[in-house]
């Protein structure tokens, strides 16, 4: 494969990312499963008022929001216009002042060193190309800022998920990897090398609100308003055994890991996820 070919393979890859992310109602879900994630990552990487800060793949701004509260100077990046766009909508409902910048982790538009911290919430983990993610974030930080992660773990619900849909997709294209290797500790740490100090992680969970009768009814959900899961289906839009399988296979995912408690009315889910942070050398 000729390096043309590569990359109009990404081109048409990150495209079809930026697509999918606006496809179905991400703000909404963000808001019902993973609130709380945005203030986890600010209180993790210290946010304050005197810090200038970046939310890569920032989405509609879970963590950008709370960082702002803060009264930091916030940067909120993404790839996909319609989030960024929700996430305007909500700063100005809210009263807080971020800047909302369309633009690839993977090449980000700011100089060197522009920012005191760089935060992302289990958005920089899709980019396809995880080495020039991880470059990117430390070529715009300051030498001795901040750098937070949230990530999913491979092994927790939304890896679980992820590996699910992983058969009835089509293959990324060469070089493109896993989101969920974000949620490895030793992935993570080859990533940054020697670039980083007090490199640290801690693995954590959230729990899903008790919305959900039945798998069936979270399945449901995901399908409504979860990009990637939508992606998935329409893939197999013309295929109605394999939409069965896949539908019996998201039932089962969340049959297996409904934890609630015998003749409990609504199911107990929860989604493990990795806290990383690390000060740039």
């Amino acid at each position: 494969m000729t390096s043309t070919t590569v990359q109009d393979a990404d081109r048409a890859l990150k495209e079809r990312h930026r697509t999918m992310w606006a496809w179905g109602d991400y703000p909404r879900l963000a808001s019902d499963f993973i609130s709380d994630l945005g203030p986890v990552a600010v209180e993790a990487a210290g946010i304050t008022a005197r810090h200038r800060v970046l939310d890569v793949a920032a989405g509609a701004g879970n963590a950008s929001l709370p960082a702002a509260a803060t009264g930091a100077t916030v940067v909120a990046s993404d790839l996909t216009p319609e989030l960024l766009a929700a996430g305007r909508r909500e700063a100005e409902r809210r009263g807080l002042s971020v800047e909302w910048v369309e633009a690839d982790v993977e090449s980000l538009p700011f100089p060197d060193a522009d920012f005191d911290v760089v935060v992302s919430v289990v958005g920089a983990m899709f980019a396809p190309h995880h080495q020039l993610t991880a470059d990117e974030i430390l070529r715009v930080c300051r030498p001795g800022g901040t750098v937070t992660m949230i990530n999913w773990s491979r092994q927790g619900l939304i890896g679980q998920l992820f590996a699910t849909m992983a058969p009835y997709v089509p293959p990324p294209p060469p070089g493109a990897q896993p989101a969920a290797l974000w949620g490895d500790e030793g992935h993570v740490r080859e990533l940054f090398g020697d670039r980083v100090r007090d490199l640290r992680f801690e693995h954590r969970s959230v729990a899903y609100p008790p919305m959900f009768r039945a798998a069936a009814d979270l399945r449901d959900y995901y399908k409504a308003y979860y990009g990637p899961t939508i992606a998935a289906y329409r893939a197999l839009a013309d295929d109605a055994a394999r939409t069965a399988e896949l539908d019996r296979d998201f039932a089962d995912l969340f049959a297996r890991n409904d934890h609630r408690a015998p003749g409990a009315a609504t199911g107990v889910w929860t989604a493990e996820y990795l806290i990383v942070t690390a000060r740039k050398n």
